[in-house]
């Protein structure tokens, strides 16, 4: 199946990441479907559009925006797919609801953005584990450089667990700051980000 304008993609595993293994056993952790949290967001390109110039390339794998995969209920109470929909193993999606894409076994973010890992928060006294609004760049467009430790804008990153690290996905024009290293800066990732 190829589409004209929008990218063909199968979700990598199930449409929903509700369980987690303890002790060899799994463990429910969401029975809802409404929840974006717990809705898989990985997903195999099964085809490109065919007039869109593109650096993703078929078979390799992307993150999708939440809504992709995700059911939801009407207003009558009745179960629906979303408009990405085209059966279990094949939803079409416009580049937009792409995030980041791994080719070379290297995770690359569209054009405009950038992730952002946050740093541990040094100061004691302080209830907060990260320092706010500050990063540590781990996958760029080339608008920043990989390992910058920078500042961004208030209420302008977006969550996202990728392999086993939080990171935020930021506007690349968000970033507002470079910071030179202290030498006391240490990524933080918090133990529930790292399950599996």
């Amino acid at each position: 199946m190829k589409s004209v304008y929008n990218f063909v993609v199968k979700p990598i595993g199930k449409r929903y990441n509700n369980t987690t293994k303890i002790e060899g056993k799994d463990l429910i952790l969401n029975t809802e479907i409404y929840s974006h949290k717990f809705v898989n967001r990985f997903a195999e390109v099964l085809s490109v559009p065919m007039v869109n110039n593109t650096n993703i390339n078929i078979g390799d794998t992307v993150i999708v925006h939440h809504n992709v995969f995700r059911k939801w209920h009407n207003q009558y109470g009745i179960e629906k797919n979303s408009r990405s929909y085209f059966d279990e193993n094949t939803y079409i999606i416009n580049d937009d609801q792409i995030f980041l894409y791994k080719n070379n076994n290297e995770w690359r973010p569209l054009k405009g953005y950038c992730f952002v890992q946050p740093v541990k928060n040094t100061n004691f006294i302080d209830v907060d584990k990260e320092k706010p609004l500050i990063g540590i760049v781990k996958h760029t467009d080339g608008t920043v450089k990989k390992n910058d430790l920078v500042g961004f804008r208030p209420e302008s990153k977006y969550e996202f667990i990728i392999e086993g690290k939080r990171l935020y996905r930021l506007l690349s024009n968000f970033i507002t700051i470079k910071y030179e290293y202290q030498g006391n800066e240490e990524e933080y990732n918090p133990s529930w980000a790292q399950g599996g």
